[in-house]
């Protein structure tokens, strides 16, 4: 009986041998970018002022890629945030509107997986969430020149990657639309004060968020030419936001120049000796 265990136990412990030696490690690195926008903004906002105010926007904001560990080939999963001011004027440029937002959106996209595909072109699409949190000053409002934007969404994102190269030089272009389907919002009445609001008149102040009266529309545009000593991103994005609650119509329009630098990097431990037979699954790239 002894014989027939110590046989067992030799037999688990070989086969555990091989398939650790012939199973495949998955390396994953991070692609992180980091780049700064400036363009034009329009804004429009009926419990500050009845006129459409325009001028200039400028934001500075952070990526990151990986391949998540649970579906390193399937899937993309993704971290974005965006911190931007707005500068616009009214039409008569007698006075300037102020807007600042932070933006922070997580997602997850599947790798859409088709030998039709041409080569160098991937396809994926998922779900993100996004919280997002700012202010409007007009000055000119001398009673009541603030109001507050908060708002967290749940809606849907796709994107396109096509590598291919410029001589000998690597290039990736990216494309990814995303909008928002659900959610809760920030919003004051008509004419209500923020110091009502403090006094304890906290009805109706949040609402739920579907298109009809929170259509938010993200599209992105990047081009990384991938050097060797590093990869710089050119761009261009785009915001389209529009809301109507309470007898209050908002919107938002952007368009940016985007320009920043990303990199492609892996974190190992200098005591973990790497598997000759790694595979390397990156993001995008």
């Amino acid at each position: 009986m002894k014989r027939i265990f110590g046989t067992i136990f030799l037999a688990l412990v070989a086969v555990t041998a091989v398939a650790r030696r012939d199973s495949v490690e998955v390396l994953r690195p991070v692609t992180s970018a980091y780049s700064v926008e400036f363009g034009s903004s329009h804004l429009t906002d009926t419990y500050l002022t009845p006129l459409n105010y325009d001028g200039w926007t400028t934001a500075m904001a952070y990526e990151r890629l990986q391949a998540p560990r649970f579906n390193p080939s399937g899937a993309i999963m993704q971290l974005r945030g965006r911190l931007s001011v707005d500068r616009d004027r009214n039409p008569a440029r007698n006075a300037t509107m102020w807007g600042l937002d932070l933006n922070v959106d997580w997602g997850v996209l599947w790798r859409l997986k088709s030998s039709r595909l041409p080569h160098g072109i991937a396809l994926s699409g998922g779900f993100n969430t996004a919280i997002d949190l700012g202010a409007l000053y007009l000055a000119r409002n001398g009673n009541n020149p603030v109001t507050a934007k908060a708002s967290w969404t749940v809606g849907i994102s796709a994107m396109v990657v096509y590598n291919f190269k410029i001589g000998a030089l690597p290039v990736t272009f990216r494309y990814q639309p995303s909008m928002p389907l659900t959610g809760v919002f920030f919003s004051p009445d008509y004419g209500e004060l923020y110091y009502e609001i403090y006094l304890g008149n906290k009805s109706g102040l949040v609402h739920c968020a579907w298109p009809g009266n929170y259509f938010r529309f993200d599209n992105l545009i990047t081009l990384d030419l991938r050097f060797k000593g590093a990869t710089l991103r050119l761009g261009y994005h785009n915001e389209i936001y529009s809301g109507k609650v309470n007898n209050i119509v908002s919107g938002h329009t952007v368009h940016s120049f985007v320009i920043g630098l990303a990199n492609e990097w892996i974190s190992l431990s200098p005591r973990r000796k790497l598997s000759d037979n790694a595979k390397i699954i990156s993001a995008i790239y």
